[in-house]
Parts: C-alpha cells; structure tokens; sequence
C-alpha cells in the first residue's frame, strides 16, 4: 500500500507523482506493464471524448476528459522518464521554447496585422525549425496517422501554398466527374479490388478530389461527413418507423420508397420547426 496524502485540492506536482507511483513495483497492476504501444488507442480515444465534450460545450465533462488527455500526455512522459531519455519537464521546456520562437509578432519584432498572418509566421519557422527546403517536405511530413479526408485536406493545403491548386471549383468539380467515370470502369472490369487501377486506388481518387472541392468551399471534410453520417442516422431510424415488416424483406425499389418517405417528414418536420 502507497499512502498519499490527502488535501483539499491537489496540483501539477501532485499528478505526477501519482502517475510515478501506479507505475512503481508497489502500484497498479495495470498501469506498470503498459507501454506506448499498449495505451496508443486509449490516447486517441481519450481525445475524441475530449472532442465530443466540446462540442457538446459541457463543461463539466471537458475537465474530466481533457484530465484523461492529461493522464496520456504523464503516462507517455513517465515511461520514458524510466528510460531515461526524457521527462516531463523537458516536454513543458520544448514546449515553452517552441510558442517563444513561433510567435515572432508576439515576443519578437515580427508583425502580424491578423490571425491569417500570425498562421504565416508560425508556419514560416516551422519551416525553418523544421528544415524544409521545398514544399514536398512539408507534405511529407504530415502524420500518416491521421483520418484519412484530414490527411488529405491538409497535403492539399500545403500544395495549394505554393501554387498546386485548381483555378476554380467547377475544374476541381469536372475532375471528380472523371474520377468517377474511372471508379465505374474498374467496377465493370471486375479485377481485383487492390490492382493498378482497381476500385480502391479509383474509390481513394474520388475521396481526394472530394476534399480538394470541399477544402475550396471552405468546408472541413470531416465535419460534413460526420453531419452527413448524423443526418443517414435520422434517416434510417425513419425507414425502420415507416416499415411494416424486416428491412431484409423489402426490394431494392421498396427501401428507396421508405428513405425517401423518411426524407420527407425529415424536411416537412424542419419546416414546420422554423415557422
């Protein structure tokens, strides 16, 4: 047993030792054999909850979400404080050391009239911080790991910086059309899903275009899917009031009927919300 002191509000360094002592050969089972690998997942679904609590502006689960984001972040530093390579000092130290540079307009002498040119400057000592000599450095050095539409989205920013970048929408528009005429012609070829020119390669074509139309509207990719995933979410659960036997036991034209019923009292229901 570790005793820990009790007090009426507990601190930074409170936290930290905390997280030491889960990690000690007397503290949880759990928490002492984890490793980067093993709590990868929990840290991207810690943040995602942080996420939703923010969208939802509910306060009191931000602070409990952005703590287990918190709780990541010293779990991390503690195991590589027990490898010696790092600890969280030295993480609140880069830190520090890294807002001071990137903010020339603010600790420096550097000018920046608005928030598009604060961005400028910040991305201009990246660049340099970072040693990027041309723009494909910079594409190549956005985390794979990313959702796939932010991924894209933010390669074609960075292209687009430099001048790779279509003129208008309708041009970027007509490329999705022929994107599309290449995903039907792999379909009706019938190959294998993974070849040259096979439906994933021709699918993933008209995704990146997408975002590249969606990126020039000023649109966030993820947001509008996510909005589009909750509207199906309403939708269907239309279908299934509407139905008056298994969906399995509907043809293809008698789905389309009940979606489209569904559409209906969706759109009349928002009508009569707004009068």
């Amino acid at each position: 047993m570790i005793h820990f002191p009790s007090k009426e509000r507990y601190g930074w360094d409170d936290l930290l030792e905390i997280v030491r002592d889960l990690r000690s050969p007397e503290g949880c089972p759990w928490d002492k054999v984890q490793t980067h690998a093993s709590i990868r997942r929990n840290f991207l679904e810690e943040t995602y909850e942080a996420l939703d609590a923010i969208d939802r502006d509910d306060a009191g689960d931000m602070r409990e979400e952005l703590g287990d984001v918190l709780l990541q972040v010293a779990l991390h530093a503690r195991m590589e404080e027990e490898r010696g390579r790092f600890d969280m000092s030295d993480i609140v130290d880069a830190l520090t050391r890294k807002l001071l540079y990137r903010h020339p307009h603010v600790f420096e002498d550097a000018s920046a009239e608005d928030s598009e040119q604060a961005l400028a400057n910040w991305e201009e000592r990246k660049r340099a911080e970072k040693g990027f000599a041309r723009a494909s450095d910079a594409i190549e050095a956005v985390p794979h790991t990313l959702p796939a539409l932010w991924r894209a989205e933010k390669i074609q920013k960075k292209a687009a910086k430099v001048g790779f970048e279509w003129g208008n929408v309708s041009h970027a528009l007509e490329k999705l059309e022929e994107e599309v005429g290449e995903l039907r012609e792999a379909l009706e070829a019938g190959g294998a899903p993974d070849c040259p020119h096979g439906v994933r390669e021709e699918a993933g074509d008209v995704l990146f275009i997408t975002v590249s139309i969606l990126r020039m509207c000023g649109i966030d990719p993820e947001d509008a899917l996510h909005r589009t995933c909750d509207k199906f979410e309403r939708r269907f659960r239309g279908v299934e009031d509407g139905a008056d036997r298994p969906l399995s036991e509907y043809t293809e034209a008698g789905l389309v009927a009940l979606w489209k019923k569904a559409k209906e009292t969706e759109h009349h229901t928002q009508e009569e919300s707004q009068t």
